[in-house]
């Protein structure tokens, strides 16, 4: 029993440091590149309600889409590492899917997946860029 209670408490001390570790952790941004900036930036305005919070000189725009910033900018010229337009996708929650979607197809978002998950529908579409959105519907 020694032994089994020895490890316990060793996985629980390496389990409380992870989760230490982990708090200290949040997000800061997402980083969207894209080819025409001011377009993309105007999309995320239009149509998920987003906000222009400053221009990053004259590469592009700072976003605030409810609490996520997004900084959103053309390639860089002086940046070392390989460069892409887009990202894979990042998730929304919605309270009402049917005016989300038809606001998002609307301004030229294209329906790629819709499935039902945990009772809830979800929604991925492919935006400006190639950058996928995912909508999820609110649970009532």
């Amino acid at each position: 029993m020694r032994v089994t209670y020895a490890r316990s408490a060793a996985l629980a001390a390496a389990s409380h440091e992870q989760r230490r570790s982990i708090m200290a952790m949040k997000l800061n941004h997402v980083h969207l590149k894209s080819p025409d900036p001011k377009k993309t930036a105007q999309f995320y305005v239009d149509t998920l309600g987003a906000t222009i919070v400053a221009e990053i000189g004259t590469r592009g725009y700072r976003l605030n889409l409810h609490g996520l910033t997004i900084n959103l900018t053309t390639f860089v010229e002086d940046q070392k590492r390989q460069q892409l337009y887009g990202m894979e996708h990042f998730a929304l929650d919605t309270d009402n899917m049917d005016d989300t979607l038809a606001k998002l197809t609307g301004n030229g978002a294209r329906v790629l997946e819709q499935m039902v998950s945990n009772g809830r529908r979800i929604c991925f579409l492919e935006g400006l860029d190639g950058v996928q959105l995912e909508i999820i519907e609110m649970k009532s």
